[in-house]
């Protein structure tokens, strides 16, 4: 099955910034792309997600401040956080949706993300 591997988690200072990356293992450029992230003690939320022909949707929450990629060709997305909150702090997790009719069935093993004040 396709695996992602997400990289690019760290400890940053509040202000700060992030570029988070995804690598599949296979293909995806017919994929739906997402981010999602889960915080100590809180439900794992959707961040942002791409579709095949690049539209996004973010959460309101990181609008303005979060963009999210694609690069089809190297079967990698992207996560650009900038102007980071404490509120940021979570696992940040990448999934794919193949589009056959399993949802976002996919997932990487996660990367911490961790802002300080």
């Amino acid at each position: 099955q396709v695996q992602l591997v997400e990289s690019g988690g760290g400890l940053v200072q509040a202000g700060g910034s992030l570029k988070l990356s995804c690598a599949a293992s296979a293909s995806v450029f017919k994929a739906n792309l997402a981010w999602y992230r889960q915080a100590p003690g809180l439900q794992r939320e959707l961040v942002a997600f791409i579709t095949t022909y690049s539209s996004t949707v973010y959460v309101n929450s990181v609008k303005g401040r979060f963009t999210i990629s694609r690069d089809n060709a190297k079967n990698t997305v992207y996560l650009q956080m900038n102007s980071l909150k404490v509120e940021d702090t979570a696992v940040y997790y990448c999934a794919a949706n193949l589009l056959d009719g399993k949802g976002y069935a996919y997932w990487g093993q996660g990367t911490q993300v961790t802002v300080s004040s």
